[in-house]
């Protein structure tokens, strides 16, 4: 049975500005999955309903989620503030489901419900600066190079827009808006209106107006959305106001037009009309403009792509040899970083528009390599450089099977070939330790905090043959049940049994064997 996406913009934040539908959406859901602080802002809404909320940059993590409760058969509300298409869940929800093979015919429905965005909330609050044409453009150079956001200010910026500047500064971004800025009054009068508002139709909300040269004194964040007027904006008693252009036709003062309603949509009313510029001027301004595009592509370079990959000597084995070393700094390069990292293996962080060619290079020098961020990675010791072989290759096997699985949370596997397990297995999420011919289980470990500590001890004597199948049928349920963001420990203490072993409240009191050192 398929269930149901429920993409919804919910405005502002006031619940007065939010859409009957929007609501109606939230309430008949079975589920719902948002940014924190949105999820807060209808909180009166949601009720006693399952919630899944994750911080900022987890966006791909919330649409993962969200369509695997929609397969399992819920309705699942995705919520936004302002218009879910707009800098919103909509388009990343199609994304997530395309890459799965979706068609609207024969998969998942999805219902993208419209707020109220934020260029048309700030707008009502200034006044009317957006009565002419406007564009939104998004400051954050997070996903969208900044080469590709300064032509748009531009663009925008000579065809005299009224722009709305989205994300314009958060805590590290701070240039953007002084980039902008610079740009923007390359083309603009100093004193052009500019409108400043946090937190439109909320508790702390805040509206400013100043202009084009001291707009960046005033507090600018990422709850702020800068407006800044064209040509003809100006300010009247407190409020900001650009023209639609009447005032070419019509006297605004008078009772009479001095053109009838039927000469109002003559040519000779309208000199400024398409059908009205000499052909010879527009096709000469045409071809400027046409050779101006040309030119701008052809300077525009666009950043190579980051390749982050992990890269290890193998499994057992923790030796670099010096070849190896050499093919590392040589792939890496100038421009390339190689960070060592606790996990046993070094971090490659390399610019390049041919990662294909990387990772081949990397494999013909016999160099184990896994991807990075939310996924599995084995953490074996050196099995006493060897010497103790016996469970090598089920280490290698979970390895081959579960290493780079993408979960909710990035996962240590910590495997152990002896009862010292010097090399801390049972700390980690899950820990695997070889003892006298047979496995020990530890579940829900954590490395660090003020809170760290060993995982619990769910098993002890597990036969050889069983703890891949053992091992992996955890991973998987985690996969399948994980919230996003959602590490193993904190996983285990809210499912209170993964894989059929149970959480115990308080850790085991049962006497643990102390291994003889060589064991």
């Amino acid at each position: 049975m398929s269930g149901k996406l429920l993409v919804i913009g919910f405005g502002p934040g006031s619940v007065d500005h939010m859409t009957k539908r929007a609501r109606e959406a939230i309430e008949e859901s079975d589920i719902v999955i948002g940014y924190k602080t949105y999820v807060e802002l209808v909180s009166d809404l949601i009720g006693d309903k399952p919630i899944i909320s994750t911080g900022m940059t987890e966006e791909v993590s919330r649409a993962q989620e969200a369509v695997k409760w929609a397969e399992r058969g819920k309705k699942v509300a995705v919520i936004s503030s302002g218009d879910a298409g707009v800098y919103g869940m909509a388009g990343l929800i199609y994304e997530v489901l395309i890459e799965k093979g979706w068609t609207k015919d024969s998969g998942i429905e999805v219902e993208v419900i419209p707020g109220i965005s934020a260029i048309h909330s700030c707008a009502a609050l200034l006044g009317a600066p957006i009565m002419h044409d406007a564009c939104t453009i998004s400051l954050s150079d997070h996903l969208t190079p900044w080469a590709l956001i300064e032509k748009r200010i531009e663009a925008a910026a000579a065809a005299d827009f009224v722009i709305a500047l989205y994300n314009p500064k958060s805590g590290r971004r701070t240039r953007q808006i002084v980039e902008a800025q610079r740009i923007l009054l390359r083309y603009r009068s100093p004193k052009t209106p500019v409108g400043l508002v946090k937190s439109a139709y909320r508790e702390r909300q805040q509206i400013v107006l100043t202009d084009l040269e001291h707009m960046l004194e005033h507090d600018i964040g990422m709850l702020t959305t800068v407006i800044i007027g064209n040509s003809s904006t100006f300010v009247h008693d407190g409020l900001m106001i650009t023209p639609r252009g009447y005032q070419r036709k019509y006297t605004l003062n008078a009772l009479e037009q001095p053109l009838k309603p039927h000469e109002r949509l003559r040519k000779e009313a309208e000199p400024w009309a398409l059908d009205q510029v000499k052909a010879n001027v527009r096709d000469t301004a045409e071809e400027a403009l046409q050779k101006v595009a040309i030119q701008q592509r052809k300077q525009l370079t666009m950043a190579p792509a980051i390749l982050e990959i992990a890269v290890s000597s193998g499994i057992a084995n923790k030796t670099f040899t010096p070849k190896q070393m050499m093919v590392l700094a040589e792939i890496v390069g100038e421009q390339g970083t190689m960070m060592y990292t606790p996990d046993h293996y070094l971090k490659l962080a390399i610019p390049t528009s041919d990662p294909d060619r990387i990772i081949a290079r990397l494999k013909e020098a016999d160099l184990m390599i896994a991807p990075i961020g939310d996924v599995l990675t084995v953490k074996a010791c050196d099995f006493c450089d060897g010497e103790k072989k016996d469970s090598i290759p089920y280490a290698e096997q979970l390895h081959e099977q579960l290493s780079g699985l993408a979960l909710p949370k990035e996962l240590k596997l910590g495997f152990n070939g002896c009862g010292m397990a010097c090399y801390g297995a049972v700390r980690e999420d899950i820990g695997i330790v070889y003892r006298k011919g047979a496995f020990d289980l530890f579940l829900g470990g954590k490395t660090v905090g003020r809170n760290a500590h060993p995982g619990q001890l769910v098993a002890e004597g597990i036969p050889p043959h069983e703890i891949v199948p053992i091992v992996t049928r955890i991973i998987q349920e985690y996969k399948e049940h994980g919230h996003p963001n959602e590490r193993f420990y904190k996983f285990f203490q809210r499912k209170k049994q993964v894989g059929g072993f149970v959480y115990q409240e308080e850790h085991s009191t049962a006497k643990i064997e102390v291994p003889a050192c060589g064991e």
